[in-house]
C-alpha cells in the first residue's frame, strides 16, 4: 500500500448521508477475487442507467470531477455490510481520501487497510466543502496527515484527528499484515522453539 503523508486533489461532492457499501459497489459485482478492476463498478447504480449509459448529473460522470481523488459525503459513510470491496472500488477509482461527518467502523478499518484516509469533520464544515466543490469546481484540497490539517488555496484550513495507530500505519504505508511481517524473524524464532 502506498504511504500517505500529503495529498492534494480534486474534490468530488456526494451530498448524501448513509451511503452504504451496497451503493458503493453493488453485490452483483462481488464475484471477483482480485482487488483491482472494481473502480468501474463504483456507485454503479447511481452512475449508470438501466441500459448502462452514464447519468450526466452524477458527480463522477461530470468532467470537472473526472480526476477527483478526494470524496466528500454526508454522515454515516460506508454503513451496511462489511465488504472490503467498497474500499477496493474507491481506491481503484483513484480516491485517496474520504471526508464525512461520520463513518461506519468496519468501513473505516477496510479503508485504512487499503491506503484510504478517512477524515471526520463537523457537518457545518462538510457543508462548506460541498458548496465550494460545487461552486468552484474543480475545487482542490490539500490533506496533510502529518500535520492533521486540510487546506485550500483560498485560506480555508481545518484540523482533524486520527488515532495514532491508524495515522502511523497510513504514513508508513503498512496494512496489518505488513506490520506483522516486520517481526517475521522473531515470529520464526518463536515458532522454531515450539518445535
Amino acid at each position: 500500500m502506498n504511504a500517505f503523508t500529503i495529498h492534494t486533489g480534486v474534490v468530488a461532492p456526494m451530498a448524501r448521508a448513509d451511503i452504504d457499501t451496497d451503493q458503493i459497489v453493488p453485490k452483483q459485482f462481488l464475484k471477483r477475487i482480485e482487488r483491482s478492476g472494481y473502480g468501474r463498478y463504483l456507485f454503479h447504480d447511481w452512475r449508470y442507467d438501466e441500459a448502462g449509459r452514464p447519468r450526466p448529473e452524477f458527480p463522477l460522470n461530470r468532467p470537472e470531477y473526472a480526476d477527483a481523488s478526494i470524496l466528500v459525503a454526508g454522515r454515516n459513510f460506508g454503513c451496511g455490510s462489511s465488504r472490503e470491496h467498497a474500499a477496493w472500488a474507491l481506491a481503484d477509482h483513484g480516491f485517496r481520501v474520504v471526508i464525512a461527518s461520520s463513518f461506519a467502523d468496519i468501513f473505516r478499518e477496510n479503508a485504512d487497510q487499503n491506503g484510504i484516509l478517512t477524515v471526520e469533520l463537523p457537518e457545518a464544515v462538510i457543508a462548506g466543502i460541498l458548496t465550494a466543490a460545487g461552486d468552484r469546481a474543480p475545487y482542490r484540497l490539500m490533506v496533510d496527515l502529518d500535520a492533521c490539517r486540510i487546506a485550500d488555496q483560498n485560506g480555508f484550513t481545518v484540523d482533524f484527528t486520527v488515532e495514532p495507530f491508524r495515522r502511523t500505519s497510513l504514513m508508513e504505508g503498512l496494512d496489518r499484515i505488513a506490520r506483522t511481517l516486520r517481526h517475521e524473524d522473531a515470529i520464526a524464532a518463536y515458532e522454531s522453539q515450539r518445535g
